[in-house]
């Protein structure tokens, strides 16, 4: 009986494919009994959910379900036949809401669409029975009186509340229609979803905004038109509020609006609107204005002031840098970059600040970063640049300290941005001695904002520099002397931070005063403590990032399931610097590092000088390295990276993509520890790091997906078309450039697939795969000639590699056939299997087989003699189907010695073992028989 709980799942995952649903529920049960892993457990029960509505139990597939739900609530799997469960138990409304979430994770999604719309229609048949809506023809008019009637009932405060929810519920699912959102336009709809708004009732004012959203997808002039019905004023009010699924409702609708503005997404044409001319830049730039507004406003919300960010972040800078028109962000860099410094210059410890979530200053940070990155030459730079200066120059009034902090703070967000920018302006006069001077004041709020900026700016090393020489010991006294665990935590991952500017945990335990692991200790209590805010504890994240380059750190850390989680859980915040040290951590731990290769001539010479040399720790030893992969896996560390590989582009950078995938390879070291990842979503986070990103980081990401794809089963590990999206990074490590592991391994996963099916051999051959692996069929490589020629075994049965070995003018089938005479084994059986299904697909490379070489006929008597049972079949095989191809060839191998060979094999006693062999050999002969090449024994 099995006790691993991912084999159980993949028995299960086995039976349901087979339509057993029975056994495969019964193997899921079993797997949940066993299985300790929160995110497995969500898996089995959603899987066990989809076997029990196939076996039409549908309260037992809504109750696993709403079980995996409640583990992971975006599991939008669960959602959707949670939602096929209610709705087959008649539970409509519920079963809405279900499909309504999972078309908002995946708006594109055709079948999710398609529900919501079959269950909006049974919710309206089921209010009033017989009147169905339809789009065009007659029936217009009675689509009319159901907008005019849903109206009524959700502007009526006295209507049942579940009439009304089904009401908003129809009228959302109308608005997505175009023939539905053309009817309430023109029957005074906008108006109408306006009084609601202004009802103020939650639930009201969400379906107006998401009927208003459905109905300006792909309609400019529906979008401009409600746009200025509305007005832009008051958009940007309920967005300012503090209810969050509102702001980010309002939120969608604005960039559906600006999308339609921009041109952006499937333009329809409708009617008349291909003959208007629509001054979109006038609004755009009406927009742009509000938004900006609305980050210096007190009147907004911290959320609200986030959705502006994120509205900025995505519509401003230009997304193919290709275009030359950066307009958008010149005109945003003239009108608002003021107002996005003031957003960074806030301390939300002072009074006056203006409400912030703990994303909203970090967010405005990456628009600064964005709006740099777009700047086409120096003159444009050199303008951001001087209006930083002068706005931070205006802050600065040494009567008034609280002015020069918020001016220092501007300087610590600029440095979280664009950093050249910002390493320019530390060296404004006076910014870095302003630094260092709050950092000895008394005023604790001076030396939490001065010690911040010291790390911010401590990045260059020419700056870390300045800061050993004048403020080192000020961080320490901070340090030692403070009770503020806010102010606490910043020096220590300040002294953490120039401590380990040399790249090794030699200098970090010299500033540690050789107490590394007390520091760790501390900083993983700010970690587990929630009672601390977010901000200050990914501070502890920063320190644990720079203090687990020490191998007792690291091997703590592991220990520490609590501080794990609590890690894993920090990494869910959208937050650059977070996810940056939660994969500098995870680095760390799992020695994901690249390393150099001492010499040991080198190390001799530098001891007999007398020199530091760094040694090896004992616990960054294979084997201990080998246990912190393995708490990493059980404490859920896969899932916590799929997490954090979702996270937007301006916040996942390539260098934490490159982190992660660094993380992710030393997971798939073991391969008993594959199907774990691939359980926990580590196949398809792998894909995304594999295609974006730095070079290296692409390259790791490449070879950790060509470890799981070389003995996973593809079904399972890349399910439906993801498969594809694996081929291209499999043959980017098939170069001289790679080494020889990775060739390997990517050769092993290109076999893998292209034995499933001929769709994915194509893929293969289309990306230009084919050349590459002929090379590696004539390496000296013993396991990489191995390797490519199984993986040219498995691509031969497509017609498209048949083909381009009949082709004249090249030497693949002679490469084959040497290949089938190799001493090694398993290459021989490869090529062999290879020979024998081209000789059997195309009877022109029977005949061209025997003039490749003068050596094909010693090599196919081999191969019929062979010990080893298949790759005598193989051979055996060859010679049949050079038989069945014309009697001449037939009988140029009869005259030879491989009738002797046949003779003798198909004279053999039955033998199960041998079965197959034999037969073929016979059915030889009796070929040759009927040729009339040889007569029966009874006859000669």
């Amino acid at each position: 009986q099995m006790e691993d709980p991912i084999q159980l799942k993949e028995e299960g995952n086995k039976y349901f494919q087979a339509s057993d649903y029975e056994r495969a529920a019964q193997s899921y049960t079993q797997a949940m009994k066993l299985n300790k892993d929160r995110a497995l457990q969500a898996v089995l029960y959603r899987n066990r959910a989809a076997c029990f509505l196939k076996r039409e139990e549908y309260a037992k597939a809504a109750s696993d379900a709403s079980r995996a739900i409640d583990i992971n609530s975006s599991d939008i799997k669960a959602l959707y036949r949670r939602s096929q469960a209610l709705e087959k138990l008649g539970k409509l409304d519920q079963a809405f809401k279900d499909a309504q979430k999972c078309a908002t994770m995946e708006p594109h999604n055709k079948n999710f669409q398609e529900t919501l719309r079959r269950l909006g229609a049974d919710i309206q048949e089921k209010v009033n029975p017989g009147e169905q809506y339809r789009a065009h023809g007659p029936g217009d008019f009675s689509t009319d009186m159901r907008v005019q009637k849903m109206f009524e009932i959700l502007l009526d405060e006295n209507s049942e509340k579940e009439k009304r929810e089904k009401a908003a519920n129809n009228l959302i699912v109308l608005g997505r229609e175009e023939a539905g959102a053309e009817r309430i336009f023109q029957n005074n709809g906008v108006s109408l979803l306006l009084q609601l708004i202004e009802t103020k009732n939650a639930e009201l004012v969400l379906a107006a905004v998401r009927t208003l959203s459905g109905m300006c997808t792909g309609h400019k002039a529906r979008a401009t038109a409600i746009l200025h019905y509305l007005g832009i004023d008051n958009i940007c009010m309920w967005m300012s509020v503090d209810n969050e699924e509102i702001s980010l409702a309002v939120c969608n609708l604005l960039q559906t609006i600006t999308d339609c503005l921009l041109g952006q997404g499937k333009e329809e044409h409708h009617g008349k609107e291909e003959a208007l001319v629509l001054d979109t830049k006038k609004d755009l730039k009406m927009i742009t204005m509000h938004l900006l507004d609305m980050l210096i406003s007190k009147n907004v919300s911290g959320q609200g002031r986030d959705r502006a960010l994120n509205l900025l972040n995505k519509n401003i800078p230009r997304q193919d840098l290709k275009d030359h028109d950066n307009s958008r962000t010149t005109f945003v860099i003239d009108n608002g970059l003021k107002k996005i410094l003031k957003v960074v210059g806030q301390i939300p410890e002072m009074p006056g600040c203006l409400p912030l979530t703990e994303n909203t200053q970090l967010t405005a940070s990456i628009l600064l970063n964005k709006l740099y990155d777009d700047l086409r030459c120096d003159p444009e730079r050199d303008n951001y640049r001087m209006i930083c200066e002068e706005y931070i120059k205006s802050k600065i009034d040494p009567q008034n300290m609280d002015k020069t902090l918020h001016a220092i703070q501007m300087v610590s967000g600029v440095l979280q941005g664009p950093f050249e920018l910002g390493n320019k302006l530390l060296g404004m006069k006076g910014i870095m001695e302003m630094m260092v001077a709050l950092c000895g004041s008394e005023r604790e709020i001076d030396q939490l904002v001065a010690v911040e900026a010291l790390i911010h700016a401590s990045t260059k090393l020419s700056r870390a520099t300045f800061i050993i020489s004048n403020g080192i010991t000020l961080l320490k006294e901070i340090y030692k002397k403070t009770k503020n665990e806010k102010i606490k935590i910043r020096a220590l991952v300040g002294l953490c931070k120039l401590g380990s500017a040399g790249g090794t945990d030699y200098g970090l335990r010299q500033f540690a005063e050789g107490s590394t692991e007390k520091l760790a200790k501390q900083c993983r209590k700010w970690l587990c403590n929630t009672s601390i805010d977010a901000r200050t504890r990914k501070w502890a994240v920063e320190g644990l990032a720079y203090l687990t380059l020490d191998a007792d750190v690291k091997d703590d850390f592991v220990e520490d399931e609590q501080a794990l989680q609590a890690m894993f859980e920090l990494a869910k915040t959208s937050d650059k610097t977070i996810l940056y040290s939660v994969a500098s951590a995870l680095v760390n731990c799992t020695n994901s590092y690249d390393t150099k290769e001492l010499v040991p001539e080198l190390v001799q010479l530098a001891k007999f000088s007398k020199q530091h040399v760094p040694e090896e720790h004992p616990k960054d030893k294979k084997d201990f390295v080998m246990k912190r992969v393995k708490r990493l896996l059980k404490a859920g560390v896969v899932s916590a990276l799929a997490c954090m590989v979702k996270a937007d582009s301006a916040i996942l950078t390539d260098q934490s993509k490159e982190l992660i995938a660094r993380v992710f390879l030393a997971l798939c070291e073991d391969s008993r520890d594959r199907g774990t990842i691939v359980a926990q979503g580590g196949g398809k986070a792998l894909i995304p790091l594999a295609v974006e990103g730095t070079d290296v980081g692409k390259i790791k990401a490449s070879h950790a997906l060509a470890k799981i794809a070389a003995i996973s089963n593809p079904d399972i590990a890349f399910p439906g078309e993801r498969v594809y999206e694996v081929v291209r990074p499999l043959i980017s490590l098939l170069n001289t450039e790679r080494d020889g592991l990775q060739n390997y391994e990517a050769l092993l996963g290109l076999t893998n697939f292209s034995g499933r099916s001929d769709k994915l051999r194509m893929k293969i051959v289309k990306e230009g795969a084919l050349p590459d692996i002929e090379n590696y069929m004539f390496e000296n490589h013993d396991q990489l000639r191995q390797a490519a020629t199984e993986c040219m075994c498995n691509l031969v049965v497509s017609k498209e590699v048949q083909e381009r070995f009949v082709a004249d003018g090249n030497d693949r089938l002679k490469l084959v056939v040497l290949l089938c005479g190799e001493d090694d084994e398993k290459v021989q059986k490869a090529a062999a299997g290879a020979l024998a299904m081209l000789t059997a697909a195309q009877k022109k490379l029977c005949s061209k087989m025997t003039e490749v070489t003068t050596q094909w006929l010693e090599i196919l008597q081999r191969l019929c003699l062979h010990d080893n049972m298949e790759v005598q079949h193989r051979g055996l095989v060859i010679v049949f189907n050079l038989i069945s191809a014309n009697k001449e060839l037939a009988k140029k191998l009869v005259e030879t010695e491989l009738l002797e060979i046949l003779t003798f094999v198909g004279k053999q006693e039955d033998d199960p073992k041998k079965q197959h062999i034999i037969n073929v050999a016979r059915d030889c002969l009796t070929k040759c028989m009927d040729y009339g090449l040889i007569k029966p024994l009874s006859q000669a």
